[in-house]
């Protein structure tokens, strides 16, 4: 299971009831727009994925922060839903300590990368507290991480953290409550599983116009984008049964319609 946030554009609308400013990620910047939390299913042994839930992020209306709808979420999906998930993906953004620990006292794992100024400990109190990314890291940490202390844990409480080299450029420490996990390269294969919910963010924008409405009030806007969530899971069962994409699917209606309307134009032009 995996959890992320969105910010649906509203950079041009002024009196939208939902609109905030928050910090959109792919754009490096602050913009006008509806910020909502999903949760993403993934199931690996078929490489397929379906959302569970969304909350649109309204803290004016209902004084709840990203993180406790993640935590009513996972709560949500083992109480009512009773949904079989073994472990929880996160950026760091969730990656903090109340949820981490939530998730463990739930029985699950969970995978997520720390931001570089956490404080952390792997020398058991000998040196205190440093950087996570200030870390010296030995051949054999490198391929099977290293056990350390987070700062306002439990006295005595560990995580594994893993060091993913993603480029020349970015490294990510991982870090989880999976104490049986030895490979790093198994922590990136993973990790990797995250990056599911980038395809439905991208789908759910690109196919089914979820950013288009331009209502007011904050009922019209929740409406319209739980119709666009459904438009979505629907074409992604049908893009399953006919092995197509989603854009396939959308476009081949266009182009049916416009078939349609050069063989028998429903409003015809009349020449002077």
């Amino acid at each position: 299971m995996a959890f992320d946030d969105t910010v649906l554009d509203h950079n041009s609308s002024f009196k939208i009831e939902l609109v905030r400013r928050p910090y959109r990620g792919n754009a490096h910047e602050v913009i006008k727009g509806i910020g909502g939390v999903t949760c993403v299913y993934i199931n690996p042994a078929i490489d397929q994925f379906w959302i569970i839930e969304y909350r649109i992020y309204d803290p004016d209306r209902d004084g709840k922060t990203k993180l406790d709808h993640v935590r009513e979420r996972l709560s949500n999906a083992l109480a009512d839903k009773g949904l079989p998930f073994r472990g929880v993906l996160m950026d760091s953004w969730y990656a903090e300590r109340k949820l981490m620990l939530h998730i463990e006292r739930l029985g699950k794992v969970y995978y997520g990368p720390l931001k570089d100024n956490r404080q952390v400990d792997d020398s058991r109190g000998e040196r205190g507290y440093q950087r996570v990314d200030s870390l010296n890291w030995t051949d054999d940490e490198i391929r099977h991480g290293k056990t350390l202390h987070l700062k306002d844990f439990p006295k005595g409480h560990q995580v594994k953290v893993f060091r993913l080299v993603l480029s020349s450029k970015r490294t990510d420490d991982i870090a989880t409550n999976d104490m049986a996990q030895d490979s790093t390269q198994a922590t990136q294969e993973v990790c990797g599983l995250r990056g599911k919910i980038e395809p439905f963010h991208r789908e759910t924008k690109q196919v089914t116009g979820i950013e288009g409405c331009q209502c007011r009030l904050a009922r019209s806007q929740r409406n319209h984008i739980g119709c666009a969530l459904l438009v979505w899971g629907r074409l992604k069962q049908v893009a399953q049964e006919t092995a197509s994409t989603l854009y396939q699917l959308k476009h081949g209606l266009l182009d049916d319609y416009l078939r349609s309307q050069l063989r028998a134009p429903a409003i015809k032009m009349l020449l002077a």
